[in-house]
């Protein structure tokens, strides 16, 4: 068995510096494992890295709701112990995935929202940071676009957003994941979409594996697909196998387009997606994987130049 961190960073057309992030993050998380640190160390490490690239929707970069405002969900999960921490709806904080952790390692709860995540953040010294430091001129650009009648946030976003996540495999057979997201371009206020929900923005399991999704996420909560995919490897299916039954299930069932990263508990990984593109990478044994559309599959040795 061999450490493995997988990433994603949104499905969609994929610029090249959203391409570039995704490898960022993974070798980020792949130093952490190398170091000592388990799953939930490496997972929360690159989304971190993510959430603080503005060409992502997550942390700086995030997309806006309808009244122009930041507003984040993030999970994490441990495999271990299946403990988990979520926020939803919160604004100034740089990196809602360290919040998340702290949820679920300073709290009984699960999910804290909004007003209350706030409070919570400042009891954590979380420091507050300006919303405008999250807005990017890009996004408030597509902001402003989709505010015409007859828009189409969601068709448009597929196109310019990627929401991140990561799953891990540390040395002891740990697995985890970690996903962030600044939601749909456009939202109502207040919505809350699969990412901070368990079993729909991410879910892991020791026995099982460990699932991110990204794509549209009321799609994704319809299904719940990170578990759906998760009870397809219960049944003896691959990471890969069960990660195209699960996509498959929700491109039938309710039209969903998206992607996501898998992992067994052995360090078998997968990197799938029903979009035409998806940003992804993976560092595993030294080595860095990484693609952008189906069947597209690169290799370089983690120290290489980029």
């Amino acid at each position: 068995m061999l450490p493995v961190v997988v990433v994603h960073g949104g499905a969609g057309v994929i610029p090249e510096e959203r391409r570039e992030g995704v490898r960022l993050a993974a070798r980020a998380g792949y130093a952490v494992l190398q170091g000592g640190g388990g799953s939930m160390d490496a997972v929360v490490e690159a989304v971190t890295q993510m959430e603080d690239n503005p060409f992502f929707n997550a942390g700086r970069g995030s997309v806006l709701n309808v009244a122009g405002d930041v507003e984040m969900d993030a999970i994490v999960m441990d495999g271990k112990t299946l403990a988990s921490g979520a926020v939803s709806c919160v604004r100034n904080i740089a990196n809602p995935t360290r919040l998340a952790r702290l949820v679920m390692e300073k709290t009984s709860h699960l999910c804290l929202t909004a007003g209350g995540a706030s409070l919570f953040a400042r009891s954590m010294r979380i420091p507050e940071v300006p919303q405008e430091s999250l807005i990017t001129e890009y996004a408030r650009m597509c902001w402003k676009e989709n505010l015409a009648p007859g828009a189409n946030p969601v068709e448009s976003q597929l196109g310019k957003f990627g929401t991140v996540g990561a799953v891990a495999v540390d040395g002891g057979g740990n697995v985890a994941c970690a996903t962030s997201t600044g939601g749909i371009l456009n939202k109502m206020e207040g919505r809350v979409g699969d990412v901070s929900c368990i079993g729909s923005g991410g879910y892991a399991d020791n026995a099982i594996g460990a699932v991110s999704p990204t794509g549209h996420g009321e799609a994704i909560m319809k299904v719940c697909l990170s578990r759906l995919i998760l009870f397809h490897m219960e049944q003896g299916q691959s990471a890969e196998a069960a990660s195209d039954l699960g996509l498959a299930y929700m491109a039938s069932r309710v039209a969903g387009l998206g992607g996501v990263v898998t992992v067994d508990p052995q360090g078998r990984w997968a990197a799938r997606f029903n979009t035409k593109h998806m940003a992804w990478a993976a560092a595993q044994g030294g080595t860095l994987h990484h693609g952008l559309e189906a069947g597209e599959h690169f290799t370089q040795r983690i120290g290489d130049p980029r």
